[in-house]
């Protein structure tokens, strides 16, 4: 069990413990520890938050998973853009679960998994497959769209790209006709919602 938040940590330790086929071999409050432990311990499901100090859960999968395919990580977090339950679901992740699933679905959802089956909420599953069936930007708007985040102007995102102001525009053009949008600022909350760019 991987979460910043010892709160949360003990009181799914509680509810874990309280069935009588599970143990929770540990319980990490950061991603490196989170690797660490996993090779130590070897559990069949490892419950992982998605934003932790150090390696984010997205990371931590991939290190799990470039030494073990067979792990069964399951992501239980307050996060649900769509950009981040695709990076999850990328990584490897079996199962993705917002923070306020109840306890019995949670047990359920660990059971599932430890079965080889996958799980993912109803919120979750309805945002992905939204998110496949809209247009997905490119490489280059992206970029754009995170310098637009930083209240960079035109001008300025070309010489950070070093591509021209002329180029910049149409970027911009498509990125607004993409997202739905007229406005940067309106470009920034659509990016911020899709999980596409995070402020720091």
């Amino acid at each position: 069990m991987a979460d910043d938040h010892a709160v949360v940590r003990s009181g799914i330790v509680g509810i874990l413990n309280a069935q009588t086929e599970m143990k929770v071999v540990s319980d990490v409050a950061d991603g490196s520890a989170a690797v660490e432990q996993y090779h130590a311990h070897q559990p069949d499901v490892a419950l992982i938050d998605l934003q932790m100090p150090g390696l984010d859960g997205v990371r931590v999968m991939e290190e799990i998973r470039s030494k073990d395919a067979e792990a069964r990580p399951i992501i239980l977090t307050t996060y649900d853009t769509d950009g981040d339950i695709e990076r999850s679901l990328k990584a490897g992740a079996k199962a993705y679960l917002l923070k306020d699933v109840e306890p019995r679905d949670l047990v359920q959802c660990i059971r599932d998994v430890r079965a080889g089956k996958t799980s993912i909420a109803p919120v979750v599953a309805a945002k992905l497959a939204n998110r496949l069936t809209r247009i997905q930007l490119t490489m280059r708007e992206l970029d754009v769209l995170k310098l637009i985040a930083t209240g960079l102007a035109n001008k300025e995102i070309g010489m950070n790209l070093n591509i021209a102001e002329s180029t910049v525009k149409l970027h911009v053009n498509t990125l607004f006709e993409k997202l739905g949008v007229n406005s940067r600022t309106e470009a920034m909350k659509v990016g911020l919602e899709r999980g596409l760019i995070r402020l720091k």
